[in-house]
């Protein structure tokens, strides 16, 4: 699989309209069944793997709303920035940034993803993300 810019912009958005769902088995769906990945900390391998983490991080990450950038591409591979915002359950609200480093296999699907995130606390007051986009946020991550 090789990406043109075009491709690579319609993959991103997929993906962050996926994430956006918060449903762990959708998501999931979209990496191969051996995909390898490492979020923070965490080293991850296979979709059930997949599955549960998405499971605990939408169970902690309340009213989670995301917004992808792509940053570059070439070939099967594509990087990406990225910003979401959610609250935990003691109504504490975060903006987390981060960097990714996707791999695709020749099917279209993700078969390594590489997370780099760090965590903000906000006040609720300085959200600027309120789910999935409507049209009208598409302005770049500031």
């Amino acid at each position: 699989m090789n990406f043109t810019e075009e491709t690579a912009r319609a993959k991103v958005r997929a993906a962050e309209d996926a994430w956006n769902t918060r449903d762990p088995e959708r998501v999931a769906l979209a990496y191969t069944p051996d995909s390898v990945w490492r979020n923070r900390d965490e080293f991850l391998t296979g979709r059930a793997e997949i599955r549960e983490f998405l499971t605990r991080k939408w169970a902690r990450e309340l009213d989670y709303a995301l917004r992808k950038e792509l940053w570059t591409f070439g070939g099967n591979r594509i990087a990406v920035r990225f910003q979401y915002e959610s609250h935990d359950a003691d109504g504490r609200w975060w903006r987390s940034y981060g960097n990714e480093l996707w791999e695709f296999a020749d099917d279209g699907l993700m078969r390594r993803r590489e997370a780099s995130i760090n965590d903000v606390p906000i006040d609720e007051a300085d959200r600027r993300i309120r789910g999935p986009r409507t049209g009208e946020d598409d302005l770049p991550l500031a």
